[in-house]
């Protein structure tokens, strides 16, 4: 970088990167303490994965309650599961509410620590590649663990001949109807784009290459999620997980002869060890049952508009949507080796300490817990900031 061609900005506050809910959650956190942030967005709108990269069908997949950012909760006319579109007018009203204004479509280039001056220097790439160092004290990583597609390498993707995409690309059924399409990933996205497709009259298949947790998104007249946590304050987790199989098996049957067979662990002890969250079925496993939807294994190679399968079998495709998940971006941009692990690109301490880190570093949105986990952090991070803030210790951070 052409440091004399570099515009130059020093921030009183902290630079928070990325306008996702997260970054959004530590800005209001911060505004309400009386403590400056400066927020770095790459798009041109705040939560860029909700209102360009999701799916029309979309809900949120937790009662709302469990999904409210600090110091603002959701509309009383809200349903208990607010839609795509209602969640972002939530997150524009949350932005506007606590004057959160970030500096739209500058992408963060490099960002590291500079040990002699005691700064930390994040530079930024604008839409007509013009350059800006940001100056600062503290940088908060908000960019989340679904920062970038996961798009596997199949053998033959060149071959196929048919339309192959992300889930990040997908929005509608509506332009596969009558078409056979394939859904690779049988997580809470794979499963609701393929009834998506079940309700454009597509043609949908699943493939399930590991095992999977599906669960009932209600039990006993209550949210699976909120019943859950209400059990685990009265329980171990071992015992709620068996109780929430049970249930479970009373209500969607055996899911093991649909193909789709449960892990050892039980869903809350795999979430809390590994990170993977459990399906909550919202219609997708009845229209399985029915035969609308067909179960397929692993993929081998894909060949001209047709798949072959690691069971031997073979069989014909138009389209192929990959629902794969996203991961986290920060190795690319942030030049530091202690807090973020090179592997995965999330913080090294497993949750509830993977918020801070050294030299006024901290992480936002990386517990694998939703928005409920981003606003724990958010508050942590804003009440440590406004510590150092008002002790006017910024220069012992290190």
């Amino acid at each position: 970088m052409n440091k004399s061609s570099t515009r130059c900005v020093r921030v009183p506050g902290p630079v928070i990167v990325g306008a996702g809910p997260s970054g959004l959650a530590v800005a209001a956190c911060l505004k309400e303490r009386g403590v400056p942030s400066t927020v770095i967005e790459r798009s041109n709108c705040i939560a860029s994965l909700w209102q360009l990269k999701t799916y029309d069908r979309l809900r949120l997949h937790l009662p709302n309650q469990f999904c409210e950012l600090p110091l603002l909760g959701f509309p009383t006319e809200f349903p208990t599961y607010p839609t795509k579109q209602q969640f972002i007018d939530y997150l524009k009203k949350y932005a506007d509410k606590f004057d959160v204004r970030p500096r739209f479509n500058e992408t963060v280039s490099q960002a590291e620590f500079d040990q002699v001056l005691g700064f930390w220097r994040v530079r930024t790439v604008g839409p007509k590649v013009e350059e800006t160092e940001y100056v600062c004290r503290c940088l908060v990583v908000a960019t989340g663990e679904n920062a970038e597609a996961v798009v596997p390498d199949i053998e033959g993707m060149e071959e196929f001949g048919g339309d192959i995409r992300h889930t990040s690309l997908y929005k509608s059924g509506e332009e596969f109807t009558g078409k056979r399409v394939l859904v690779v990933g049988c997580g809470n996205s794979g499963m609701e784009v393929c009834l998506d497709l079940c309700n454009h009259r597509a043609k949908p298949s699943l493939v399930v290459r590991d095992t999977v947790h599906i669960l009932p998104r209600e039990m006993l007249g209550k949210s699976t999620f909120g019943l859950s946590m209400w059990l685990l304050k009265w329980l171990p987790m071992r015992v709620v997980d068996r109780l929430l199989l049970i249930l479970s098996r009373l209500t969607l049957g055996d899911t093991a002869r649909l193909g789709l067979k449960r892990p050892q662990l039980g869903p809350l002890e795999l979430k809390n060890m590994s990170g993977k969250t459990p399906v909550l079925d919202v219609g997708t496993l009845a229209k399985i049952k029915s035969g609308d939807i067909k179960v397929c294994s692993g993929v081998k190679r894909l060949k001209r508009h047709s798949v072959e399968f690691f069971n031997g079998k073979t069989d014909n495709f138009d389209a192929i949507i990959l629902a794969t998940g996203y991961k986290s971006n920060v190795p690319s941009w942030l030049k530091e080796g202690n807090m973020f692990s090179e592997k995965d690109g999330l913080p090294r301490k497993p949750f509830p300490n993977g918020w801070k880190g050294e030299c006024g570093l901290y992480a936002v949105g990386f517990t694998k817990r939703g928005i409920l986990g981003a606003s724990m952090d958010a508050k942590r991070i804003a009440e440590d900031i406004e510590r150092c803030w008002k002790a006017e210790a910024f220069y012992g951070l290190c």
